[in-house]
């Protein structure tokens, strides 16, 4: 049987260099979903086309390769801001969550972090988790993120961001970032990356040996 492991979670909570772990131990595939938002975005912008046509935006959302998916590139900011834009669109969304079902429905299975997996793209996920942290250490975390390559930040804005996001995912009406019911709750607030990952390998193993 496929493992499936869905990770949800708000931003800068850890989720994604959980999932890349994870998906390392386990020897699965990984798909970052945040990431094809970005990349649709990133499209628009590269062939100039404007970020309020949904339909143009579906089209694009629909082309993009999942395969190659360059985390560096599609981390500039400008490409996170659009971004921002397109995934408000019901037609991209419902495009690259066909997507990235596709992407989980393997003999392989896969692992898949973002803002809906457990209660969207893979309701039927073999482990849920829901990754969370207080809010001014997430924003704490991506500041020192930030500073620590050689960038410059301003933790106050980058806090009162890290709460627009949680307002916004959280508040609208299309896949509201939640918990899935059957979710595994796991706050990372006082924890570092490598506790965190023994914490979410013990609600996985424990879950693999109650199928078995």
């Amino acid at each position: 049987m496929a493992l499936v492991i869905a990770i949800d979670g708000p931003a800068a909570a850890g989720k994604g260099t959980l999932a890349r772990k994870l998906a390392a131990h386990y020897g699965l595939p990984h798909l970052d979903t945040g990431l094809t938002y970005r990349a649709t975005a990133k499209a628009l912008l590269d062939a100039g086309k404007p970020l309020d046509d949904e339909a143009i935006a579906a089209e694009m959302a629909g082309a993009i390769d999942l395969g190659g998916l360059d985390r560096a590139v599609l981390s500039a900011h400008e490409i996170g801001e659009a971004a921002s834009k397109v995934a408000a669109m019901p037609r991209v969304r419902v495009a690259l969550v066909a997507a990235q079902r596709r992407f989980a429905e393997t003999d392989r299975g896969a692992v898949l972090d973002g803002r809906d997996i457990g209660t969207v793209v893979c309701p039927d996920a073999t482990v849920k988790l829901y990754v969370t942290a207080d809010a001014e250490l997430r924003a704490r975390r991506r500041y020192d993120e930030i500073v620590g390559g050689g960038g410059v930040a301003d933790f106050a804005e980058i806090f009162e961001d890290v709460k627009r996001r949680d307002a916004r995912d959280m508040g609208r009406k299309d896949s509201p970032l939640r918990p899935a019911d059957d979710a595994h709750l796991l706050d990372t607030s006082k924890m570092g990356i490598e506790a965190a990952f023994q914490a979410a390998r013990a609600i996985i193993d424990g879950q693999l040996d109650r199928n078995n």
